[in-house]
């Protein structure tokens, strides 16, 4: 037993003690006092009514607890955790499936049920997959063919290609499980082709369970910068030193040496093997040129070893790494979509508010009608992220919003800012209840959005609370772009239909008639007064 244990069960003992020991010591106090008031014949009897009274008074209390305890303890059975990672890996698997159903985009949504059909299959089939990883001219489709022509192992047919990887089934002997050999696209390829192809070998690599990273040299930076970056993957490699009957065998054993050296902290020694997949043919003087057999004995043992030993686990990581990679490019796709959509109602509430300013007729209402804008805006934002609030709790977070506004400064610097991008447009008579408005649309916005990252938090407003939420939303959207973009679209929407009521005799803008006739409509007498007919059209003369 541990001492921490030790300790707790000490203070437990001398708990229960002191709490029987309080017990008794009222009993006695009990005793005597009734002992003090009534004949010694009586004291029993009595005590053992008060007792029963005792008992029928505190049951009521007592029961729902116990009853309570008892659901608790033998309420519906709890799913039991994972016995091993190909079961958390299933697990996930399903909760992804239920939770892509809600991707709108068509394609990203089609990318990542293939890729979920992929995870799938290998934990149904259980194959270990091993991806032939490096540049285009180390020879890894060599070294591909040499595996497959070795034979210690039995080769199936190619399984085809997708997108330029070719994949073949391998049987090693003393390996139990079925071996998936993948070539993929050489890397650190020059041009915009050069990059997809990279692309494309890297997510290959990530899917590997072990990779075999093949140089034909000494590791160039570029090489080390991949190799680290997949090793902080998490990734089980073998680096392969490639056509090594190119080199004499100290200059091998001194790339090697190198090679060890380069890899300490993110390689073992004993993962970095010399091979040769395709050795030159010595030419012989009348006769045909002898072809050596491919050197790869090294690299053969050493896979091996490594797959009977380290094996299961590298399937059980690779698959729990897949479906938990699946898992957050799922979930960052709906996070992108809930945000889109929040966003919108953000907009559209906005417009709304500024519609209940310009409208409303007597001062004060125009606060109370915006309040009761936020608190809805509220609810559907939190139905957005899943979360269900009634009109009194959105009521209550938007009311507080709007105090730290205040606090802020955010409500005037605001209106500063919408006065002074609409002094810069013709709104004439509707300038002053214009700003109000193009305020009120651009607070509730900003709110909407302060909201977002709220819920996108799960209801958690960070480390620098509500108001730096605020601050940096505020921020944002007073930068030069995002102020010019919303004042375009505020004098659409509220600046020149609020003109045209307020003052409905000012002339249409100009049409192309005007515009031909070369006159302007809006110069005095370019247009009849209100309630008079205008002139009537000059009669044709033959």
């Amino acid at each position: 037993m541990t001492r921490g244990r030790l300790l707790l069960l000490l203070a437990a003992v001398l708990g229960a003690l002191l709490m029987v020991s309080l017990l008794l010591q009222t009993l006695q106090g009990l005793v005597w006092q009734l002992s003090y008031w009534m004949p010694p014949a009586l004291v029993a009897p009595v005590l053992l009514l008060l007792l029963a009274g005792l008992v029928v008074v505190a049951w009521p209390l007592v029961v729902p607890w116990l009853r309570s305890a008892a659901r608790s303890g033998t309420g519906p059975p709890r799913r039991p955790p994972p016995g091993n990672r190909q079961e958390a890996a299933r697990q996930q698997l399903e909760a992804i499936d239920r939770r892509l159903q809600s991707v709108e985009d068509a394609i990203a949504r089609e990318a990542l049920v293939s890729r979920h059909r992929e995870v799938a299959a290998s934990l149904d089939r259980g194959d270990l997959l091993i991806v032939v990883f490096g540049t285009g001219s180390s020879g890894k489709t060599s070294l591909i063919r040499a595996l497959l022509d070795e034979p210690v192992g039995t080769v199936g047919a190619a399984m085809g290609s997708s997108d330029g990887t070719d994949t073949y089934r391998l049987q090693l002997q003393g390996v139990s499980r079925t071996l998936r050999l993948r070539d993929t696209p050489g890397i650190l390829e020059a041009g915009r082709d050069g990059r997809a192809r990279e692309e494309m070998a890297r997510e290959e690599a990530a899917r590997a369970d072990l990779l075999l990273f093949v140089v034909d040299g000494d590791l160039r930076a570029s090489e080390a910068e991949v190799l680290r970056s997949l090793t902080q993957l998490g990734k089980r490699l073998l680096l392969v030193l490639n056509k090594c009957d190119l080199r004499g065998e100290a200059e091998e054993r001194r790339l090697l040496s190198q090679l060890r050296r380069r890899c300490e902290g993110m390689l073992a020694a004993d993962d970095v093997l010399p091979a040769s997949s395709s050795p030159q043919s010595i030419p012989r003087p009348g006769r045909r040129p002898l072809q050596p057999l491919p050197e790869i004995g090294a690299l053969l043992r050493r896979l091996a070893q490594v797959l009977r030993e380290e094996g299961e686990e590298l399937l059980a990581d690779n698959l729990l790494l897949q479906s938990r990679q699946l898992a957050e490019d799922s979930q960052r796709l709906i996070d992108g979509q809930r945000r889109r959509q929040a966003e919108a109602i953000a907009s559209r509430y906005g417009w709304i508010a500024s519609g209940v300013i310009a409208v409303t007729p007597l001062p004060g209402l125009d606060l109370l009608g915006t309040a009761a804008v936020n608190a809805q805006m509220v609810v559907e934002i939190g139905q957005v992220f899943g979360v269900t609030m009634t009109r009194d709790e959105g009521r209550e977070l938007a009311l507080s919003l709007g105090r730290t506004l205040a606090s802020l400064g955010v409500v005037q610097g605001g209106a500063g800012l919408v006065a002074a991008g609409l002094s810069l447009h013709p709104v004439g008579l509707a300038l002053s209840k214009a700003v109000q408005a193009v305020t009120a649309a651009f607070l509730t916005r900003l709110a909407g959005r302060s909201f977002i990252t709220y819920f996108s938090q799960h209801q958690d407003w960070g480390d620098g609370g509500m108001a730096d939420v605020v601050r940096r939303q505020y921020d944002l959207d007073r930068r030069e772009e995002a102020l010019r973009s919303f004042l375009q679209a505020a004098l659409e929407q509220v600046v020149e239909p609020l003109r045209r009521r307020q003052d409905p005799r000012l002339p249409p803008r100009p049409g192309p008639r005007a515009a031909a006739a070369g006159g302007d409509p809006d110069g005095p007498g370019s247009g009849p007064a209100p309630g008079r007919p205008g002139p009537a059209p000059p009669r044709s003369r033959r």
